[in-house]
């Protein structure tokens, strides 16, 4: 069993796309941010633990996009998908334990995040790797032994976001350098230019609001931070739990999970924000 999860770990380092660290400017400050590398994320991370717990309210504006991240080839539309993805995660993750207020308003914290750096996915090799999927599925309906189901290693799409937390007084508690890419085994294919930036843009903003939760490195620490009911309620389809994170829109919830099942755009189900 420790043999197969080290070849199962080795694997997967091999098949997933590679992503680019940055360091844009984009932050206040890069001192003191030390390595923090999972199986599939690359990171650096620091945060002032008594600062961070001591917070109660937190303001977010919507996440940034740079010039070579927009260079990525995908559209603005695509873009916006993807950055509002990010957005939404973060609100609804922060709120198990802030209360999330309109960005301009007071807070005892204050966050800005930046895409930096997409590839976007090969929609070729994504509805190759779909109709691969659904392939094995027949399959083993007909025989009755599961057989898995891969995505072809080409044409994988990355992330790479920058984050930080400031206090009252502008000065910064925590910040995040974040990159990934996606694999061959966790991150489901669909059809889509922007499909792999948009679930990876969950991730990233599951590890930036377990460090502003936690106070702790997201990325060494690999205990879950359990749903909430309130995170549930959202999944189908209920409003997010303050003001402040409607305007990301509803969480696409259920429909997405089955879209992505299926290989769809996440276009197709995720509405994105809503218009002002």
């Amino acid at each position: 069993m420790r043999f197969l999860a080290l070849l199962l770990a080795a694997t997967t380092l091999v098949s997933c796309a590679s992503a680019i660290l940055t360091e844009s400017g984009h932050l206040s400050s890069y001192s003191g941010l030390e390595t923090s590398n999972g199986l599939l994320t690359r990171a650096k991370v620091r945060a002032d633990k008594a600062a961070v717990l001591a917070a109660r309210t937190a303001a977010m504006s919507p996440t940034k996009v740079t010039s070579d991240a927009s260079a990525s080839g995908l559209s603005p539309a695509e873009l916006r998908l993807v950055g509002n993805a990010v957005d939404r995660a973060l609100c609804r993750d922060l709120s198990r334990r802030f209360v999330m207020v309109e960005s301009g308003q007071p807070a005892d914290l204050f966050l800005a995040v930046t895409i930096t750096h997409i590839d976007k996915t090969d929609t070729t090799a994504a509805g190759a790797s779909v109709v691969t999927g659904i392939g094995s599925k027949v399959a083993g309906a007909v025989t009755g032994a599961p057989i898995p189901s891969m995505r072809i290693p080409i044409g994988l799409g990355s992330l790479t976001v920058e984050a930080e937390a400031k206090d009252q007084t502008g000065l910064q508690v925590a910040a995040l350098v974040w990159a990934r890419g996606a694999d061959m085994f966790t991150t489901k294919a669909r059809v889509a230019n922007e499909s792999d930036a948009h679930e990876l843009a969950a991730a990233f903003a599951g590890d930036f609001a377990k460090l502003l939760v936690t106070g702790g490195d997201p990325i060494s620490d690999l205990t879950p931070l359990v749903p909430t009911q309130e995170r549930v309620g959202e999944y189908f389809g209920a409003e997010a739990k303050y003001a402040a994170c409607r305007r990301f829109g509803k969480d696409p919830g259920l429909g997405d999970t089955i879209g992505g099942a299926i290989g769809l755009p996440p276009a197709w189900t995720d509405k994105g924000p809503v218009d002002p």
